[in-house]
């Protein structure tokens, strides 16, 4: 009598469904691109839609990088991150305003250095409020994400009246550096050059950030203290310090985010970092707790669903996001590309 087939899937078959399982989240965003082809049917405005989508995306990612980093290592729910972009916003949009012989001048290197300098003053200030943040506010309250929700809401909110105090609470519309204004055609699209040099910025951020937690032991240490923080203070590592280093960093992003979204706005306002703050977390949630790869993919798919939906049907854009995270949520319940941490 012969035995019967074995049906048991190989290790070599289940290791190959693995990966391609993984690679799946990477295909969404070309997907969406080619998608948005026929959906909006002019090349030239589909081309202007996509690099403005991805525009949205790379800033949107640069918030919530921060966020994402800061509740997979640390395991707190910060609503106060919106704090730090209304901040950054303003402390970088005051630096613009100071620099005002560099990025009024019709050159590009001064520009850049105006910009620049914005970006390092919100930086350093959201850095150091980041880090005053997490010792009055959010020590005493770790573990306990109830608590943490309450009190980084109130934060946020004091936060939000204290620039109002300082810069008056009406909305401030500002211009972009000279060279920063208008758009190069290409292809029959016209491309807005700042938005070509937020796109580039988010680049640079992700490929950096990809180094160093890859590559730097202080990156693999943030690694290892995300799946497994007992193990890492088992081994003779500080991981309070990490944790603390960790919310500064994800606060001087939220700063760089804010200075990059007022540009792109050209207006700023107390609130903003608030609403931006859905967007923010819906970033994160889809991506997956802790992922930066995945905040990356989601923050790209929320920027180019956005545009693409308010072209073709603007009232639909609204909830377009929403119905991004539900669909998402529905494929993978723990988001895209989740860390998983040890039990």
């Amino acid at each position: 009598m012969s035995a019967a087939p074995d049906h048991t899937p190989t290790m070599a078959a289940l290791g190959l469904a693995e990966k391609l399982g993984r690679a799946m989240p990477l295909l969404l965003v070309p997907l969406l691109i080619l998608i948005g082809i026929p959906a909006v049917g002019n090349t030239s405005s589909w081309l202007t839609l996509t690099v403005s989508g991805l525009a949205m995306g790379m800033m949107i990612f640069i918030m919530a990088s921060g966020l994402t980093l800061v509740f997979g290592l640390m395991d707190v729910i910060n609503f106060g991150h919106g704090a730090f972009i209304s901040v950054g916003a303003f402390v970088g949009i005051s630096t613009l305003a100071a620099l005002g012989s560099w990025s009024g001048a019709p050159s590009l290197v001064l520009n850049l250095a105006a910009v620049l300098a914005a970006a390092i003053a919100a930086m350093a200030v959201t850095g150091a409020l980041g880090w005053g943040f997490e010792r009055v506010i959010v020590k005493p309250v770790y573990g306990a994400h109830l608590k943490q929700i309450l009190v980084t809401v109130g934060g946020l909110i004091v936060i939000e009246q204290l620039i109002a105090v300082i810069w008056g609470p009406e909305e401030i519309f500002l211009t972009r550096p000279e060279s920063l204004k208008g758009a190069i055609t290409f292809a029959g699209a016209a491309l807005e050059k700042y938005r070509l040099l937020a796109v580039g910025v988010g680049l640079v951020l992700f490929v950096a950030m990809r180094l160093v937690f890859r590559r730097t032991k202080i990156g693999l240490i943030v690694r290892a203290g995300v799946e497994n923080g007992e193990m890492v203070e088992a081994l003779g590592y500080r991981l309070r310090r990490v944790f603390i280093g960790t919310f500064i960093a994800g606060s001087a992003l939220a700063g760089l985010g804010g200075v990059m979204w007022g540009l792109y706005e050209e207006v700023i306002t107390a609130g903003m970092g608030e609403e931006m703050m859905i967007l923010v977390f819906i970033v994160v949630i889809i991506g997956g707790l802790g992922s930066v790869e995945g905040a990356f993919i989601g923050a790209l798919l929320v920027g180019l669903l956005q545009n693409y939906v308010a072209y073709v049907e603007p009232k639909a854009a609204l909830v377009s996001n929403i119905g991004l995270m539900t669909a998402i949520l529905m494929w993978r319940p723990q988001g895209m590309m989740p860390v998983v941490k040890a039990k």
